[in-house]
């Protein structure tokens, strides 16, 4: 396989312009408030989960994420643990979902409890499954999720999830057995891209973090990723504006509320990226805009030069562990 875009030097000076709208820290302000106060009266619960997994507690966790919308996640800790844990919140990659209590168990196995967001309306695309409905509609769009509710920031899909993430550490904050003070967000491609957005808003709307972990993040200067892209859900947005032709202005307008580039200045906590320079999902340059515009001290990236989406696999997860861990 090829390399997929810009040689490394230029992408490690990669800065595009990317629109931002004026309204932007207001709108989601506005949206985050507007959730805690929907969710006020609702407490997250927490139950047992049905697992044959012995060897760690595994719960079942409801909370209330946008618009006070149930939304579920796992939390998982080792079984005998002495003392408030750090933890490692993770969002997932397009289309996939929660799966299986005790499916994805390694953050836990390495001492901390371990929560993972099932992404709303997803979980059909690939793994085992979700179990969040996303309640909203959508005017017309492309199969897939960048093109619903593109017509306006207010309906776009992913003021949902990044709202539900927000939430979900909220939520996090007040279970039993957790060190509130040591959360670190985890997630590749889409998840990544979601990582991005939440430490963001976590930083600013709920307190600091330990680390912030994207793997070959996705939803990234979106505009550019989406000229550039071979495959990948970046086409969707494409496929949409080969057809609403009218549409190319409201179409960017929007996705500037979402873009990970925003969101990525002002993050400074800790951040570890990887980027994969063969990826024809997510161009590579996207992963890199969004790194280059880090607002954090402490930051660095992993280059995965022969691999594909699938980044650096376990090995980069060690790499996270190791990261995490200097920092806890």
């Amino acid at each position: 396989m090829p390399l997929t875009d810009l040689p490394l030097d230029e992408l490690r000076r990669y800065r595009p312009e990317v629109r931002r709208p004026d309204d932007f820290d207001a709108f989601w302000t506005d949206t985050i408030a507007s959730a805690r106060a929907a969710g006020a009266t609702t407490e997250p619960v927490l139950v047992p989960a049905h697992t044959p997994v012995t060897g760690l507690v595994i719960e079942d966790l409801t909370f209330p994420g946008f618009a006070g919308d149930p939304v579920k996640a796992w939390v998982s800790r080792p079984a005998s643990a002495d003392g408030p844990l750090p933890v490692v919140v993770e969002f997932l990659g397009y289309n996939g979902g929660r799966g299986l209590p005790g499916e994805r168990v390694a953050w836990a196995l390495t001492g901390c409890v371990h929560v993972v967001m099932d992404t709303r309306g997803q979980g059909s695309g690939w793994g085992s499954g979700g179990d969040t409905p996303d309640p909203h509609g959508s005017g017309p769009h492309v199969g897939g999720w960048m093109t619903s509710g593109i017509g306006s920031p207010a309906d776009h899909y992913y003021r949902r999830v990044y709202t539900d993430a927000v939430r979900l550490v909220d939520a996090v904050r007040t279970l039993p057995g957790v060190d509130p003070s040591r959360i670190a967000l985890a997630g590749g491609s889409q998840g990544g891209g979601i990582t991005i957005a939440a430490a963001a808003l976590v930083e600013a709307h709920v307190g600091p973090l330990t680390a912030v972990l994207p793997d070959v993040a996705f939803l990234s200067d979106w505009e550019n990723g989406t000229a550039v892209a071979v495959g990948g859900p970046y086409l969707e947005l494409a496929e949409y504006l080969a057809v609403h032709r009218d549409a190319v202005g409201t179409v960017w307008d929007t996705a500037s509320y979402f873009d990970a580039v925003h969101f990525a200045a002002g993050i400074t906590a800790p951040a570890l990226f990887s980027v994969a320079l063969m990826d024809d999902v997510v161009p590579p340059r996207t992963t890199f805009a969004a790194y280059n515009a880090l607002g954090s001290a402490d930051k660095a990236i992993e280059v995965y030069a022969y691999n594909g989406h699938e980044g650096g696999g376990f090995a980069h997860w060690e790499r996270q562990v190791a990261f995490l861990r200097a920092r806890s």
